[in-house]
């Protein structure tokens, strides 16, 4: 049976596959858990998006209010698109042990555990795109990741990969969301598999990932990222406002709490465990938060090496790590992390500098140590 989208077997009887069966089996052989077709008419979603870019609950991430125009309609991103081949890249299985914390410790989310998706999905796929090339000279095929202004997840949705939460995450009902989405924008007009199905929402009444949320960034079917400790971690490259400092918790890098509690995230065995890529193979599941509070250049490099985290500038990663280390210390009382706060409010880089003081001023405490 297949695990979603349309089956991917290849007829064996002399019946030549069609196009979109050909182009789906292609990306199975490129190890994607799963794959599935759509049309690549603009987004039925324009309005909503225009509405939460005009009340900024993009924060910083400036680029995804750039080239708008693209990202509501694929064929400025591909001239000439009129099909989708999505794939879903599974970087972790809902049958794994659950993450237990580690006093002193800063986690990263599972997704960036792994080797960077981007390069892992783009190579792949570009390789499908070598054959399909081959096979139809006259068509065009671009592979896309998350960089692109592609509105992926509502691609996924039309091509039966699943439906898009109250977290806004892509939920497929056998294996969850613990996966990347990536695709191929083509010219090739596909039609989908007469079995491929049209995924419905599941979420129903359920509102775990809302009420998880510790900071309170979720409402139904949107995120407000200026609150997201995903975002604050990783794209929010400034200071991070007090209020958020205690709710952050151990986060370093990310955040799953909401896929976590997600009942479609459960700790019912995936159909197949081995669906997860080799690729995303756990690495660096949390740092020592004394160490990072250390780092040089050099270390946040060898650190960060082939992850999706090298985005985290040095001085952001140590921000993160001070915010996680004042909370280690209100929950273990070991002074030496509140020593490691109070000696970078006079740290040389200004965002490690102020977000100390802002803890020290947040715990209420002064800056130097008590004589």
């Amino acid at each position: 049976m297949p695990l979603g989208g349309a089956d991917r077997t290849v007829p064996t009887d002399g019946v030549k596959p069609s196009a979109a069966t050909r182009a789906l089996g292609l990306c199975r052989e490129q190890g994607f858990a799963l794959t599935g077709v759509c049309d690549a008419r603009p987004t039925d979603r324009g309005d909503e998006l225009r509405t939460w870019l005009a009340e900024g609950k993009h924060g910083e991430m400036g680029y995804l209010a750039e080239h708008l125009d693209a990202r509501l309609n694929p064929d400025l991103v591909l001239e000439g698109a009129r099909s989708a081949i999505v794939v879903a890249d599974l970087y972790h299985t809902r049958d794994a042990s659950p993450d237990v914390p580690e006093p002193g410790r800063g986690r990263v989310a599972r997704y960036a555990r792994g080797r960077d998706y981007h390069a892992s999905i783009k190579k792949r796929l570009h390789a499908a795109c070598d054959v399909l090339q081959g096979e139809h000279p006259g068509h065009t095929f671009r592979a896309f990741t998350d960089t692109a202004p592609v509105m992926e997840r509502e691609l996924a949705a039309r091509a039966g990969i699943g439906w898009t939460g109250k977290h806004t995450l892509t939920i497929n009902p056998r294996l969850g969301s613990w996966f990347f989405l990536g695709g191929i924008l083509t010219t090739l007009e596909l039609e989908p598999p007469p079995d491929q199905p049209a995924v419905e929402d599941h979420c129903g009444t359920c509102t775990r990932c809302i009420d998880a949320c510790p900071t309170d960034a979720i409402t139904p079917y949107s995120i407000d990222a200026r609150r997201c400790i995903s975002y604050l971690t990783i794209e929010h490259r400034s200071r991070i406002e007090p209020v958020y400092f205690e709710r952050m918790g151990d986060w370093i890098a990310g955040c799953d709490i909401c896929q976590e509690v997600c009942p479609h995230n459960s700790a019912r065995p995936s159909p197949d465990p081995a669906l997860a890529h080799s690729d995303y193979a756990p690495r660096g599941e949390s740092f020592d938060l004394l160490k990072v509070l250390g780092w040089t250049a050099e270390d946040r490099a060898e650190a960060f090496r082939g992850s999706a985290l090298k985005r985290i500038r040095l001085d952001m990663i140590r921000r993160n790590a001070l915010v996680a280390a004042a909370n280690a210390w209100r929950d273990t009382g070991e002074v030496a992390y509140l020593e490691a706060v109070r000696a970078a409010a006079h740290d040389e880089a200004e965002l490690v500098r102020t977000t100390a003081r802002d803890l020290l001023d947040d715990l209420d405490l002064p800056a130097a140590s008590p004589e």
